[in-house]
């Protein structure tokens, strides 16, 4: 049953969605005050917010930085009198509205504290400001820079026309360059994109470039990483309480170390290579609260998909999602890395995680850089709660075509499947392939489809073939192999988003997968008539036992 409590507002019903009885959801709207006024003092900062490219073109505006912030609404009859004398002496805009405010009441010291989220402390800190309220639009300092190698070519075709052919990026330490999707084929242009890469990174002298240059053996390549949003992770470039922006939609996957991590687009991205800064506008927050035990045939995943199935794909648009409960701080970072990478997909701007024990030593020896974790206040206010006992949930899939599509994974035993696919920087990590290989080991048969085994970066892929499954004494690759599986494949997105049709496991027939990875919109693994139905590594491997929609405890329990 879903509990809903609206205060001031009334909250309207989501369609297509079917209440989770195991979810309750408290809403609560915060009061709203007369709109204060936004002036900007002089030309240069009007004419920075006016243009993008005018700001690029002259970074000077950047130090005046005091001129975007807000002043404080005047008295009624000022304001009236303040506007005819505008109006009068030049009939021009000169101000902007912003969100209203919830009343603020004095600390017990005299001084104002504005209870904030998580996200909205980290971005406040990044704009130099004591606190922002969501809707208020802020330029921030960003602290990574990521792209690869399908937007890494317009980024820098921006950048260099609107900074100079011999522009410098703003700092060749913060930005990180990885090839990832279209790696392993012989397409033209697939391969042109990472030669665009390699020469701008000699240009720039970009100190994280993970370049690869023999495609015939990847090992062969020791800067060579694989999928950037668990390449970052591993490389030490994800730390609480930074600003981390990507051109990749999934670049939220990085919320799981308590930082603001989203994705942008091309033209943003270019424009932060050479400013190293972003307008951003500061999101509400939507908490999710999770608590009970988690069951031994759960994973992220499944948990993933259950939240996004209870709000829809546009159930959180635009707005923070952060995790909390006994169940999140249970969870390994490689788990949280899941819940946060498919926020997208609930139209979410970021996920976050709050830091903790688990962050903190996953992090040990994989970063020098001090950093700073922020927590959200006890009196922060969020858009709503939804509330989840976990011990009650079963395994669940999203059948084809959208993420919100759900049905528990017993619902679906009937539907014969061709193929299963296990990967992504969804569902490709070191646990994923380790749960899977639990799965199998428990069967002891053998797959009855082709099963797709697909790491995501060098790592894991030596993972796979170096550790042994906790209960036995082989190694994930060696239970593959007896399962009957396919030999696990160079690490990369792979067929995650279709790519060049000789892409390894890539859907080029109408078939039915059972798929690790994060969408199963039309096309999105090639074929537009191919059926995907997004699952967690644990169902996904039962599938392949039995050769249709399977339930995990059919084997684990």
């Amino acid at each position: 049953m879903t509990h809903v409590t609206s205060h001031t507002h009334p909250i309207l019903p989501l369609a297509r969605v079917s209440p989770c009885p195991h979810a309750r959801l408290v809403v609560a709207t915060p009061a709203q005050t007369p709109i204060p006024v936004l002036t900007s003092r002089c030309s240069t900062a009007r004419a920075a917010m006016a243009s993008i490219s005018a700001a690029a073109k002259a970074s000077a505006a950047f130090a005046h930085k005091q001129e975007f912030a807000a002043t404080a609404a005047p008295p009624p009859q000022q304001q009236r009198a303040s506007a005819r004398s505008r109006t009068a002496r030049a009939g021009r805009v000169r101000a902007v509205a912003t969100p209203a405010r919830a009343p603020r009441a004095p600390a017990s010291t005299g001084s104002v504290k504005i209870p904030m989220t998580t996200t909205e402390k980290i971005l406040a800190r990044a704009s130099e400001r004591a606190s922002l309220e969501p809707g208020e639009n802020v330029w921030v300092d960003v602290d990574v820079l990521m792209t690869h190698d399908v937007c890494g070519p317009g980024t820098i075709g921006i950048f260099k026309q609107e900074f100079g052919e011999d522009a410098k990026v703003w700092d060749r330490e913060k930005v990180v360059i990885i090839p990832d999707h279209y790696i392993f084929t012989s397409d033209e242009r697939a391969n042109r994109n990472v030669d665009i890469l390699r020469d701008f990174c000699n240009e720039q002298k970009i100190k994280y470039f993970y370049d690869i240059k023999d495609l015939s053996d990847f090992r062969a390549n020791p800067d060579y990483k694989g999928v950037c949003h668990i390449a970052l992770a591993q490389e030490g470039h994800c730390r609480p309480g930074e600003v981390l922006l990507g051109t990749d939609s999934h670049t939220c996957n990085a919320g799981a170390f308590g930082q603001f991590a989203t994705g942008i687009g091309n033209t943003d991205a270019g424009f932060v290579m050479g400013t190293g800064k972003a307008l951003l506008k500061v999101p509400p927050t939507i908490r999710f609260i999770l608590d009970g035990e988690m069951p031994p045939y759960l994973l992220a995943k499944d948990l993933i998909l259950q939240i996004i199935g209870e709000i829809s794909v546009s159930g959180a648009t635009y707005k923070s999602m952060e995790f909390a409960g006994s169940t999140i701080e249970s969870l390994t970072m490689e788990e949280r890395m899941t819940l946060c990478n498919m926020v997208i997909e609930a139209g979410g701007k970021n996920g976050v995680v709050p830091a903790d024990a688990t962050t903190f030593k996953y992090l040990e020896g994989k970063t020098s850089v001090e950093y700073e974790p922020v927590y959200s206040d006890a009196q922060a206010r969020f858009v709503s709660d939804y509330r989840f006992d976990v011990s009650k949930l079963e395994p669940v899939v999203a059948k084809p075509h959208s993420p919100d599509n759900r049905a528990l994974a017993r619902e679906c035993k009937d539907v014969k499947i061709d193929r299963v696919y296990i990967g992504s920087c969804t569902g490709g990590k070191t646990e994923d392939f380790l749960a899977a290989a639990k799965v199998f080991l428990a069967s002891g048969k053998k797959v009855k489809v082709p099963t797709f085994l697909v790491p995501a970066t060098q790592k894991v892929w030596m993972d796979v073939y170096g550790l042994t499954v906790p209960g036995s004494d082989k190694t994930c690759a060696q239970i593959f192999e007896e399962a009957g599986c396919d030999t696990p494949a160079s690490p990369n997105c792979g067929a995650c988003l279709g790519g060049p049709r000789d892409t390894y496991a890539r859907m080029n027939e109408p078939t039915v997968c059972v798929s690790t990875t994060n969408r199963n919109f039309p096309g999105r693994m090639g074929n537009k008539e191919g059926q995907i139905y997004l699952a967690s590594p644990y169902t996904a491997a039962a599938s392949a036992l039995t050769g249709y929609v399977a339930d995990p405890r059919d084997f684990l329990v």
